[in-house]
């Protein structure tokens, strides 16, 4: 089957088809740095970390872009009430950002770039469409895109454009044309950060940023430009506009966003009071269990995150550790063997099969536990040597593409206390051995108790940690 990917321009699902062979170009939209990124922030860069994988999986050189926008309006009042440079305040955030994305095992991007570092870039393409007449300059210093001069404006978010002139959550001006004209270019107001152009100091508007941004790292027209659906009206919508009216070209092939997270089945908001910090999130968890949870749901609805679904996420995570227990028996060759390597098989294909339908993660997710349950199996019947060597590697290799590193601290704290319980385990077979299932069930029971699980083979018992 060949990757297909749901595009948001045509609400339908498409082959997948570079403009260049055996390359992607893909930019993300990222934070307005003005405070500390919540697990919605995090989602939408593991969606898209999940998507970068596959297609690095499957052999495409992914030349991945994602932006900080650190000039805004949110950023100015925020460091007004805290008494900092704007730039000051955004940098700090912006590198706190980028340590928390390591943390949560999300590749670097090919390019970190910023608004304050694209100024240059903004000023050119906004005068260009100031001549030819796509935008125009206001007595007081702003400039506008003039939305009437894009005859298809309303493609991608499918809003008349009457609907989407309404629909605008640009502040009226008297200075406008029309109500639907956005904000290229804003006249310097007294304290603010400026920078000199042809129409007096000022800043960027919003929606220009990411296009010049897109045009200095990747150029023309793009493959795939991602990001919350909540960006769809008026942020992408403007992208499309301004930058093909600036070069004449289709801008991207493919449009994909990401569902919304939702605390407790509520959107996450700050007036609601529900944001979950990714520091607060980290310092509670583990970062393959929040991966868990957002593959387990299809990247384009909501998803519900509440203790519940994290409680799940945590045992499968447990549960998927349990296929990198070392073996226990001696078998290379015969039935088990066979059989393993055939699983192994199935399961790669179902992998693979799930992401090439528009980046299933939930149908990967279940392969990829199909997988663990044939190496355990095949560790009870004593398969090892290369053959279970292999099966551990193609399972690595696939949770490696839903960024999951599977080796974290709850195995370290297993290798502490791993003696102990392996000296009880031993005494428990002499029990088992010698009849004595009362005093052998005590033992597994106060294991138990402890947090340690005991699973008997047919040929030995394991343990793992609850």
């Amino acid at each position: 089957m060949s990757l297909v990917v749901y595009n948001t321009l045509t609400r339908e699902k498409e082959p997948f088809e570079t403009l260049e062979p055996g390359k992607v170009r893909m930019y993300v939209c990222g934070p307005t740095v003005y405070a500390d990124a919540h697990v919605g922030h995090a989602m939408s860069s593991v969606v898209f970390d999940f998507i970068r994988r596959y297609l690095e999986y499957k052999g495409y050189q992914v030349r991945h872009v994602m932006n900080f926008t650190d000039v805004d309006d949110k950023i100015i009042a925020r460091a007004a009430q805290a008494g900092q440079d704007p730039a000051d305040l955004a940098n700090r955030y912006t590198e706190a950002y980028q340590e928390q994305l390591a943390k949560l095992n999300v590749r670097r991007p090919a390019v970190f770039p910023r608004v304050s570092q694209t100024i240059v870039e903004i000023i050119r393409m906004v005068a260009d469409l100031v001549e030819s007449d796509h935008a125009y300059v206001t007595p007081g210093g702003d400039v506008y895109f003039r939305v009437r001069s894009d005859d298809d404006y309303g493609k991608l978010s499918r809003r008349k454009l009457a609907e989407a002139i309404s629909g605008t959550r640009v502040l009226s001006s008297e200075e406008k044309v029309e109500e639907g004209d956005f904000a290229l270019w804003k006249a310097a107001k007294p304290g603010e950060p400026s920078w000199a152009s042809p129409w007096g100091r000022g800043r960027p508007g919003w929606h220009i940023e990411c296009s010049a941004m897109n045009l200095l790292h990747l150029g023309e027209q793009i493959d795939i430009h991602g990001g919350g659906n909540d960006l769809i009206f008026p942020h992408h919508e403007n992208e499309i506009a301004q930058t093909e009216s600036y070069t004449g070209k289709p801008f991207v092939r493919y449009w994909l966003h990401n569902g919304m997270l939702q605390l407790k089945g509520e959107k996450m908001s700050k007036s609601l009071g529900n944001l979950v910090t990714i520091d607060e999130f980290l310092a509670q968890h583990d970062a393959d269990a929040f991966r868990l949870v957002i593959a387990g749901s299809g990247y384009r609805k909501p998803l519900a995150f509440n203790d519940d679904v994290l409680a799940d996420a945590e045992r499968g995570l447990d549960r998927l550790r349990t296929a990198l227990r070392p073996v226990t028996g001696s078998v290379v060759i015969g039935p088990a063997v066979d059989a393993l390597a055939e699983q192994v098989s199935q399961a790669r294909v179902a992998f693979e099969a799930a992401m090439d339908d528009d980046f299933n993660t939930a149908g990967a997710l279940a392969a990829l536990f199909e997988l663990v349950r044939a190496i355990n199996t095949a560790r009870d019947a004593g398969v090892a040597g290369q053959p279970f060597a292999d099966a551990q590697g193609a399972f690595r290799t696939l949770g490696d593409v839903l960024g999951l590193r599977l080796a974290a601290a709850p195995q370290a704290q297993g290798q502490s206390i791993a003696p102990f319980v392996d000296l009880l385990l031993a005494v428990r077979t002499d029990l088992r051995k010698a009849k004595q299932w009362a005093l052998s069930d005590k033992v597994r029971d106060g294991l138990k108790a402890l947090g340690v699980i005991v699973e008997d083979g047919p040929q030995s018992s394991t343990w793992r940690l609850e």
